[in-house]
């Protein structure tokens, strides 16, 4: 799935399997603010997006279900590289590690 604008987004497989297992409303929720981060990119701040680690961002999805998207910056691309259902506050750190790893990967 690519999606085109100011910034090309490349994203991953279990991303998109991921957003389409959403509530309807949710889905759409999630779209606009892909459609935010792509249209503002780096400029993208809070309360849609939040610097997580090193180059990683969490893209913040609220409402019924906080979603969480986490993405990076890579050759003039935004890639979304895992997405999960928030239920602490906290970031779940098998959620963070996925993303890392899905990064180094990525760069490599």
């Amino acid at each position: 799935m690519k999606i085109k604008g100011l910034h090309k987004i490349e994203v991953d497989p279990d991303v998109e399997e991921f957003i389409s297992s959403l509530e309807k409303q949710t889905i759409a929720k999630t779209l606009r603010t892909i459609d935010l981060l792509e249209r503002f990119g780096f400029a993208l701040g809070m309360p849609h997006s939040k610097k997580v680690a090193g180059h990683l961002f969490e893209l913040r999805v609220r409402g019924r279900q906080e979603v969480r998207i986490f993405y990076c910056f890579f050759e003039n691309r935004i890639h979304l590289l895992t997405g999960f259902i928030k239920k602490s506050q906290k970031i779940p750190q098998k959620e963070l590690a996925n993303a890392m790893n899905k990064y180094r990967a990525l760069v490599s």
